[in-house]
């Protein structure tokens, strides 16, 4: 009788993680649904939201100790739909779809991106056991989609609509794809331990983000995702100069040492 009980428990799913992870798909369908009529405010709502409940499970199943391969898998679906099909179909909706002006470029833009991204996730869960946990290889999916939403959002609130705006939608969206599938590492701050104590001052400089945060969500909100992209290629053209510097000093250092055996 105890071994059949304990297998109709493992047949079953951890419901507290995959509540959040179908939050997320929920978040990720609304987004979808919010840029067909128009509702681009909306819509980057959903997405943000979306990255919080994604945020969430993850460390919710790690803390009650309730991961399981169902979760991994529907995480990386509830993914593909709130931060790679939703994203694309948001801008495609509010300035990639103008056929007048771009023609094919707008939808195929829409399409690199979606693509990267389902490559992107496949290439996280083929590494998920070996890879750095510090870091990303690669833009992770959900701040690529913050910044494809971010400019949505910001466009729509406080810019008119234009081709300019148009034709930047197309380089956001394409560049959020190639830094997706692209080698360069991003900071993962998973090793942020939450549970932990912080000074009273840290305590405070968090009111004070959430309160800038707050004071303008769109600007603040795709600024800061926006240099967390431009820190990878940063960060790594840093490292190659530094990795430069160490080969010209130790041939330098080499040619010395010859020199000084002659």
């Amino acid at each position: 009788m105890g071994q059949r009980t304990k297998r109709l428990r493992q047949r079953g799913i951890y419901l507290v993680p995959n509540l959040l992870t179908l939050a997320a798909l929920f978040c990720g369908f609304f987004a979808i649904v919010a840029a067909t009529r128009g509702w681009f405010d909306w819509a980057a709502y959903a997405i943000f939201s979306a990255m919080i409940f994604d945020g969430a499970d993850g460390r919710v199943a790690r803390w009650t100790n309730t991961q399981s391969d169902f979760g991994a898998e529907f995480d990386s679906l509830s993914d593909m739909v709130s931060f790679g099909v939703a994203p694309a179909l948001i801008i495609f909706e509010y300035a990639l779809g103008n056929t007048e002006q771009l023609g094919k470029v707008g939808w195929l833009a829409a399409f690199i991106y979606t693509a990267a991204a389902a490559l992107r996730l496949a290439r996280f869960n083929a590494q998920a056991g070996t890879a750095d946990k510090r870091y990303f290889q690669g833009l992770a999916s959900p701040s690529a989609a913050a910044i494809v939403a971010g400019y949505v959002w910001v466009s729509d609130k406080y810019l008119e609509a234009s081709s300019v705006l148009n034709i930047i939608a197309v380089f956001i969206t394409i560049s959020a794809g190639v830094l997706m599938v692209s080698n360069i590492r991003y900071h993962s701050f998973k090793g942020i331990d939450f549970r932990s104590k912080i000074p009273f001052v840290g305590m405070v400089a968090i009111v004070m983000i959430i309160a800038v945060i707050f004071s303008e969500p769109p600007v603040v909100l795709f600024g800061i995702f926006l240099l967390y992209a431009i820190s990878g290629p940063v960060l790594t053209l840093y490292e190659l100069r530094k990795r430069q510097k160490k080969r010209r000093r130790a041939r330098k250092k080499a040619a010395k040492h010859a020199d000084s055996h002659q």
